[in-house]
């Protein structure tokens, strides 16, 4: 017999209310990622025509697996790998299951230990421009003040410290003393900063040159590889497969809808990231600046158009404070799944439990800070440790813990259990639901994995 929710409780509380639980998720899913990359490939893949099948992708694949991974997390009120170990065996007679939740809290531990290295950056960073360090500094002054922040293992790791302490010191108070508290400030403040950004963009910047070179629908610029673009960056964009957004989910109240919140989420995700783009690109094109440099233009190329900017020094600085906020509710996110396995796992206190993971977390993470100083020359496999992390968590384990929750609520779990958490009843708007999450999600997943992998 299926255990319904309504039996089972999370035993680390709820969310508050549902636009805390949106915040929370939307904060997970905008991350480093939102500010640069998206508003990149719009650019160099056809602009308007990437944007509209990106938003075709993002609604009929990552809007299904989202609901899937919220649903699940929801019906089995644990954390992910306990979750789905009780769910695949009340719904599928078997325990294994639980294997896809190990992948994703792995998933999880393994990219917070080097996306908090960038993120070190990023927080060192709003004192480099707090300083005026970067006025009137050229390309080389300003490859010189990067070389040397990543070029010390100390400097670098010092920084990766301080957002690691940052990250602990929120996810061990807890669900409504922490994460709560913690996002219903930082993303009010990340879409503040944004607007004002936007609004100085407007005025300094060449804001009709952003706008075509993100929105012009260039049709012909876009090719198949274009299409797997938006394909994949619609996947990743919202956290999907690495254990957050079901742990997240974990804490969802019966009556709040799952259909509503994830709609919004997705809508806010995108929306940042397009705000971003109109940040970043006319104040690229007005300095004349390569649009085209990717991470690159975050640390290397903003910082010189910074340099000459009327109120350069302050812009420059709540700059790269919007980037730190925006790294720091993903890095929540990311370790709130290992820490609530190890608590109900192992019966340990929260405060001791974020301490413990952090630190092997932050310990780990000194071997990407490596890879740009001592290990800088020695490569395996796809390259530095950093690069075979990021290859490893980014191309392999997050399609496949995709691919499988797709699986796993589409054709595991009976409609009566989707249905009644979902809150649709099965009719025509479930099955829907149910096709998509079936047929599409899985297989467009999977062509995003073997893109990744070279395959295709």
């Amino acid at each position: 017999m299926v255990q319904s929710d309504t039996q089972r409780r999370s035993l680390h509380g709820q969310w508050s209310s549902r636009l805390t639980f949106i915040l929370a998720l939307s904060g997970s899913a905008v991350g480093l990622g939102n500010i640069w990359k998206f508003p990149y490939i719009a650019g160099v893949n056809g602009g308007g025509a990437f944007v509209l099948v990106y938003l075709v992708c993002v609604f009929v694949i990552g809007l299904p697996i989202m609901m899937s991974e919220i649903l699940i997390g929801r019906r089995g009120r644990r954390n992910p790998i306990d979750t789905m170990r009780l769910l695949g065996e009340e719904e599928g007679g078997t325990k294994r299951w639980r294997v896809v939740g190990f992948l994703g809290v792995i998933a999880s531990f393994l990219i917070l230990s080097y996306y908090s290295v960038v993120a070190g950056w990023a927080v060192a960073y709003i004192f480099e421009g707090a300083s005026g360090i970067f006025v009137d500094t050229d390309a080389v002054g300003v490859g010189e003040i990067f070389e040397e922040l990543t070029g010390s293992w100390v400097t670098s790791g010092l920084w990766h410290t301080l957002f690691m302490v940052m990250t602990v010191f929120v996810v061990a108070r807890g669900v409504k003393q922490g994460l709560e508290r913690a996002v219903r400030i930082l993303m009010p403040a990340l879409i503040g900063l944004l607007l004002l950004l936007l609004g100085y963009s407007m005025i300094e910047g060449n804001f009709a040159e952003g706008v075509a070179f993100m929105f012009a629908p260039k049709f012909d610029e876009l090719t198949s590889e274009g299409v797997l673009a938006a394909l994949g960056h619609a996947f990743f964009t919202l956290s999907i497969g690495m254990g957050a957004v079901m742990a997240y989910g974990a804490y969802l109240p019966e009556e709040t809808s799952i259909v509503a919140t994830s709609f919004a989420v997705i809508c806010i995700d995108t929306s940042i990231a397009i705000l971003a783009g109109l940040v970043i690109f006319p104040i690229v094109f007005a300095y004349g600046l390569d649009p085209a440099e990717g991470p690159g233009l975050i640390f290397h190329s903003l910082p010189i158009a910074f340099g000459q900017l009327p109120g350069g020094t302050v812009i420059a600085t709540v700059f790269f404070l919007l980037l730190t906020f925006a790294a720091w509710t993903s890095g929540i996110a990311l370790m709130e799944s290992p820490v609530a396995w190890l608590m109900e796992s192992r019966g340990m206190g929260r405060p001791i439990t974020a301490i413990l993971i952090g630190t092997i977390i932050w310990a780990m993470g000194f071997l990407s800070i490596l890879s740009f100083s001592a290990l800088a020359d020695f490569e395996f496999g796809w390259g530095t440790f950093f690069d075979n992390l990021d290859f490893l968590t980014s191309n392999i384990m997050l399609p496949l813990g995709g691919f499988a929750i797709a699986i796993f609520a589409g054709w595991i779990m009976c409609a009566n259990s989707t249905s009644d958490e979902l809150s649709m009843g099965v009719g025509r708007r479930y099955g829907m639901w149910r096709w998509f999450t079936r047929f599409v999600a899985p297989v467009a997943v999977m062509l995003v994995f073997l893109n990744a992998i070279g395959v295709i």
